[in-house]
């Protein structure tokens, strides 16, 4: 008997679809396909494969181009031959452990397709398919741990849900005939079981979301109860793109244990926590990861949960220094802050991460302009980021650099705001002259 012995893989594997246009070249795709690769794994995923076709606009039927849609599609039954092969050896005899290719368990597609969209793929294809809202609605229900982060994922999973009930429905699409006698354009007989199925499910979606809504609303008179209770304390919110190490810095400036590891959206919940700083008091909040091309339902069902983020005093703008696109992120945190009518609150900006931060010293004679690859630390301090806000810290959460430099600048702007805010109770932070 022959034996292989081969490592089994237990994660469903995906495929990436995304598309080069006149608006977004082939270097902006690859870095969001990195970041829908990363949503994959957060999800639980493996990425084996990556599509992309260079168009003018996504096709209005089938998102890429029939020839694309073909090659994808030869893949996925080239990857289901190659794992039927594999599990059996050449006289027989079964393999150890499991195929070396999986088949393929799902297409993810890099933008929200279209309800024509998604049913004219999947009759295609015939495998699961995801488009990047679906992805990150999915990764926000398995990180929903409270009975409001449950409740504004599972609206906005239903928002997304109703305009494309029909493609569940496809196994009882309307049949012929009927027992009506006349067969007119309204006549009841002609409806068929899947036609009446949807109905009822529309129905249902539309009252759950009212429902829904409803709960929405009851939990926030709660919270707005305890935004009152809090006291004449200043309010600080950590905002900024998902992973830049927001809630490490809630955990080192709280000393708490807010939870946190290396994935997009670890966070979903805000948690306040009170932070005392050379004896003065404020409450610091960390908020949900923004994200490029979030979904328009998470933006407003979140926006309770938000309500920290428009109701803070000060808002500290956390960036990952060592991601490649941290600009672009920059711009996607304030273009949502503006949605939220809180792009005009004081703001200080915080470059995390600089213990990842690596560059590479130009050459003496190399005379083009300096980029962020080949630029030091010092250096950028001196650039143009340094003076986005009145202050701009860089600091390693994870490697405690930088902090007490924070905490100082921190206080001066905590102190202030409380100076302008309670004029008649600054007496508790008096400073020596």
């Amino acid at each position: 008997m022959k034996e292989f012995v081969i490592s089994e893989v237990k994660a469903e594997t995906a495929v990436l679809v995304g598309l080069i246009t006149k608006d977004q070249d082939e270097a902006k795709t690859k870095e969001y396909l990195d970041e829908l690769e990363f949503l994959a794994d957060t999800a639980g995923a493996v990425t084996v494969k990556r599509f992309t076709q260079k168009a003018m606009s996504a096709n209005q039927t089938t998102y890429v181009g029939k020839g694309k849609l073909e090659e994808i599609k030869q893949y996925i039954k080239w990857c289901e031959e190659e794992a039927q092969k594999c599990e059996q050896s050449e006289d027989g005899d079964k393999l150890v452990g499991g195929p070396i290719v999986q088949p393929v368990g799902m297409v993810i597609f890099d933008d929200e397709l279209s309800p024509r969209q998604l049913r004219n793929i999947e009759a295609e294809l015939k495998v699961k398919i995801l488009d990047r809202t679906s992805l990150i609605l999915d990764i926000f229900a398995m990180r929903a741990q409270t009975a409001n982060a449950k409740t504004q994922v599972e609206l906005a999973q239903y928002r997304y849900m109703l305009p494309r009930l029909q493609r569940l429905w496809t196994h009882l699409e309307r049949q012929g005939g009927g027992s009506g006698s006349g067969g007119g354009k309204g006549s009841v007989g002609l409806r068929g079981p899947g036609e009446t199925q949807l109905e009822m499910d529309r129905r249902i979606i539309l009252q759950r979301i009212t429902l829904l809504k409803q709960r929405l609303i009851e939990i926030e008179k709660q919270k707005v109860t305890q935004r009152k209770n809090r006291g004449r304390l200043i309010r600080v919110a950590l905002v900024g793109y998902t992973n830049v190490g927001k809630s490490t810095l809630m955990n080192l400036l709280s000393k708490s244990e807010v939870f946190a590891e290396n994935k997009l959206f670890a966070t979903l919940d805000t948690t306040v926590r009170k932070v005392v700083v050379d004896n003065l008091p404020f409450l610091l909040a960390d908020t949900v990861g923004f994200i490029r091309k979030l979904p328009t339902d998470l933006v407003d069902s979140f926006k309770s949960t938000l309500d920290e983020v428009r109701e803070a005093d000060l808002l500290v703008h956390v960036v990952d220094i060592s991601h490649p696109d941290f600009e672009e992120q920059i711009q996607v945190v304030e273009k949502t802050l503006k949605e939220l009518g809180a792009a005009e609150k004081p703001q200080m900006i915080v470059f995390n991460k600089i213990d990842a931060y690596t560059w590479v010293e130009k050459e003496a004679d190399d005379l083009t302009p300096p980029t962020k690859e080949n630029i030091s630390l010092e250096e950028l301090q001196k650039t143009w980021m340094a003076r986005l806000s009145d202050d701009c810290i860089f600091i390693s959460a994870r490697e405690k650099q930088n902090i007490a430099e924070l905490k100082n600048c921190l206080y001066m702007r905590v102190r202030e705001l409380h100076v302008q805010k309670y004029p008649y109770n600054d007496f508790l932070y008096t400073i020596d002259d």
